[in-house]
Formats: structure tokens, C-alpha cells, sequence
């Protein structure tokens, strides 16, 4: 009797396991995003781009000394428009500098590899704009 018991216990973990690993790779939604055709083409397991919009007019940056977060390797774009020419200093290893222009749709893009702090300054205007935590 208590072999019976075991018996119909075993079958019924068998046939959960059976369904559950059926719903797990059972997919007829198409994944959602991509579809969109401005939607950026990553890998399944990429991390999202973190965008910073920066815009500089009559003097006065926006945003600034704002706080934004983002992993080692995970791509961050800086959306500028911009009424005057400046330059933006990323203070991470290896540091790096774009040159902004007075002109609308400016985008820069980089990567950071090793975790801590990174402040993003606009050099002629002596603004941080953005200081990103960068996790491992």
C-alpha cells in the first residue's frame, strides 16, 4: 500500500514537471518592441541604452547635476541640442570628449568598463550635466 502511494506521488511530480517545462517553452506572442521601427536593435539579453537629453540655450544647461545609473557595458547616449559650441568631457577610464555644435539632433554614445563614478561635464559652460553610477 505504501508502494502505491510512492507510485502515484512519482506520477504526479512527472506529469507537473511534464506541464510546467511545456509552458515554459511553449511561446505563440510575438515579443513585444522591435516592432516599433524606431526601437533600437539589442540582443535578448542587453541591457537598455540610458539616454540623457541635454539641451543648452541661452546660457542655461538642462539637465544639471543630475544623477543617473547604469552597468558596466550598458551603452549611454547623450541627446544634445545645443545653441552654442562647447565640448562634453566623460570623465571615466579612458576618458572621453565629444564636440557639441550649435545645432540640433547631436547624439554621442559610449560604453564605460569599470564601475564607480563618471561625471559628465560641459567644459566651456563649467557644468556637470549628468554624474552616472556605473554597477559592475
Amino acid at each position: 500500500m505504501v508502494r502505491t502511494g510512492r507510485l502515484s506521488a512519482l506520477a504526479a511530480i512527472i506529469a507537473t514537471s511534464a506541464i510546467m517545462t511545456g509552458c515554459a517553452t511553449a511561446t505563440t506572442d510575438p515579443p513585444a518592441g522591435p516592432a516599433d521601427p524606431s526601437y533600437p536593435a539589442q540582443s535578448a539579453d542587453a541591457s537598455p541604452d540610458v539616454v540623457v537629453a541635454v539641451r543648452i540655450a541661452g546660457g542655461a544647461v538642462t539637465p544639471a547635476n543630475t544623477r543617473a545609473e547604469a552597468e558596466v557595458g550598458q551603452p549611454i547616449v547623450l541627446r544634445v541640442d545645443s545653441d552654442v559650441a562647447d565640448e562634453l568631457h566623460v570623465h571615466a577610464e579612458p576618458a572621453r570628449t565629444f564636440t557639441v555644435e550649435p545645432k540640433s539632433g547631436q547624439e554621442f554614445r559610449f560604453v564605460v568598463s569599470v564601475p564607480g563614478r563618471v561625471e559628465v561635464e560641459l567644459h566651456n559652460a563649467g557644468t556637470t550635466v549628468v554624474t552616472v553610477l556605473i554597477r559592475p
